[in-house]
């Protein structure tokens, strides 16, 4: 593929991509993002040929008209686009695959002070790496995953899962479960019966601490019916219980544990 190919294949990736681009022209004079990664290039090859110090001083230059820092040993792949782009850092061992997206104040770091190892994490085909987010480590960033805007990514990221929070939590796709309208109603009337605040949080099952929440909901529901049908057996055997022992511990604050989660 030549020179001009790739600037053509450039500049439609971020038509494709950023409604905000009305023509090719505008794409080619006012993108930085694109401006940076068409200087990284060059920049790259220097680097490979060993003209270490000529490739840097390049990066710079790039880092100061464009604001994105590109260390020149970092390989980019095919189509990267990396949006607004102020702010942007990518280390010397970093790879970022084909079709990425990259968004402003984002960084690929390193966590490691040796020289000539992997430091810097590697991005596969179609990562989105939100705004302010850093992604810290020699680790993979699978196909398809999404990191998401301020999260701070310091342990693998599976393809097609979505990394979010600080440390990051890995949230796997497909991963809300199919409930029936019984289940979720009952689980609505447990969170309201006790108190809790579960689905003020999110009306949905994407964050893991709210599934993890949710499968304590449902836990609960299911223990409550196993205890009923249990004291209904034991006194149609003429077996009867305190009713003193089955009182819900009145020391249990679920407004306090509504306010840990935040």
């Amino acid at each position: 593929m030549s020179w001009i190919d790739r600037i053509r294949e450039d500049i439609e990736a971020i038509l494709q991509r950023d409604p905000a681009a009305r023509t090719r022209w505008e794409v080619l004079t006012c993108y930085p993002g694109l401006h940076a990664v068409w200087i990284h290039r060059l920049a790259h090859a220097l680097w490979q040929r060993n003209w270490r110090w000529l490739a840097r001083f390049l990066s710079h230059l790039s880092r100061w008209l464009t604001g994105i820092e590109i260390h020149p040993g970092a390989k980019i792949g095919r189509r990267v686009f990396i949006d607004h782009g102020m702010g942007v850092v990518i280390g010397e061992t970093a790879e970022v695959g084909d079709d990425c997206t990259i968004y402003q104040g984002a960084t690929l770091g390193g966590t490691s002070l040796y020289r000539g190892a992997k430091r810097h994490p590697t991005l596969e085909r179609g990562v989105v790496v939100g705004a302010g987010a850093k992604v810290l480590g020699g680790f993979t960033v699978g196909e398809g995953a999404k990191i998401g805007s301020n999260a701070v990514v310091v342990k693998p990221v599976p393809a097609g899962a979505t990394a979010v929070g600080n440390p990051a939590r890995i949230i796997m796709p497909n991963g809300r479960d199919e409930r029936s309208c019984e289940q979720e109603e009952a689980r609505r009337r447990k969170a309201e019966e006790i108190g809790f605040t579960a689905y003020g949080v999110t009306r949905d099952l994407d964050d893991p601490l709210v599934k993890a929440l949710h499968a304590m909901l449902d836990h609960m529901i299911e223990s409550d019916h196993r205890f009923e049908r249990l004291l209904n057996h034991l006194a149609e055997a003429g077996i009867r219980l305190d009713e003193k022992a089955f009182v819900a511990d009145r020391d249990f604050d679920p407004q306090q544990v509504s306010r840990w989660m935040g």
